[in-house]
C-alpha cells in the first residue's frame, strides 16, 4: 500500500517505526503537499479581495497551480521512499569480481541520482506553490490570512527538508558537473522562495 493512502494514524505510525522508510525526505514532500494545498483552499473561498474579472481569474488559476502542485508533492511522498529503496538495492549487488564491482559502482551511482531527483523535485514543487502563493495572499479572503501564512512555513519547511536530502546524496555522487549545475538549482530554488515568501507576506501584512 502506498503511503499516500493510508490512514493519518498509519502513515504517522510509519514515520516513527524504526524502519528507514518513510523518512526525512517523505516528510519534506508531506509538509510541502500540505502547505500547497492550504493555499489552493484559501483560493477557492468565497468573498475574496479580487475586485474584477481578471483578479478573479488569476485567483482561480494560483489556487489550481496550487492544487496541481500539492498533488504532485503527494506523489512524491512515495518517490522519495522509492527512491530510498533503490540505493540499498544497489548498495547490496554483489562486489566480488571487479566486473561485478564495476557493475555495482554504476548502480549505485544511477541509485542517487535517482534520491537525489526526488528531493530536488519537492525543492522546485515548494517554490512554485510559494510564488503563487503571492497571489493568493494579495486577493483571498482576509479572515484566511493565517491559512497562508501556515501554507507559507510548511512549504518552507519542506524545501529545506529537501535541500537536506539532495546536499546528503549529492556527498555521493562523482559527476563533478552534474553536482555543480544540481547545487545552482538548489540555489536558485532557495532564493525564490525566500524571494516570493517575503512578498506573500507583505501582502498579507498589509491586507
Amino acid at each position: 500500500m502506498k503511503l499516500t493512502d493510508r490512514s493519518v494514524t498509519e502513515l504517522l505510525a510509519a514515520f516513527k517505526s524504526p524502519d528507514p522508510t518513510p523518512g526525512g525526505g517523505s516528510a519534506a514532500a508531506l509538509a510541502g503537499a500540505i502547505g500547497a494545498s492550504l493555499l489552493a483552499m484559501v483560493a477557492g473561498l468565497p468573498k475574496s479581495r479580487a475586485a474584477t474579472e481578471e483578479d478573479a481569474e488569476r485567483l482561480k488559476a494560483a489556487g489550481d497551480r496550487c492544487a496541481a502542485l500539492g498533488a504532485e508533492l503527494t506523489a512524491l511522498v512515495d518517490r522519495d521512499s522509492e527512491a530510498y529503496d533503490l540505493v540499498v538495492a544497489a548498495y547490496r549487488q554483489p562486489k566480488g569480481t571487479d566486473e561485478e564491482k564495476a557493475a555495482r559502482s554504476a548502480g549505485i551511482q544511477d541509485a542517487m541520482r535517482a534520491a537525489i531527483a526526488a528531493p530536488l523535485d519537492v525543492m522546485r514543487a515548494c517554490a512554485a506553490a510559494t510564488e503563487q502563493g503571492v497571489v493568493i495572499a494579495t486577493l483571498g479572503h482576509l479572515p484566511a490570512s493565517s491559512d497562508v501564512r501556515v501554507g507559507l512555513e510548511l512549504l518552507g519547511a519542506g524545501l529545506r527538508g529537501a535541500k537536506l536530502n539532495v546536499e546528503t546524496n549529492l556527498g555521493s555522487v562523482k559527476h563533478a558537473e552534474y553536482v555543480a549545475k544540481v547545487r545552482g538549482e538548489v540555489e536558485e530554488c532557495e532564493r525564490a522562495i525566500v524571494h516570493e515568501t517575503a512578498a506573500a507576506l507583505r501582502a498579507v501584512g498589509s491586507a
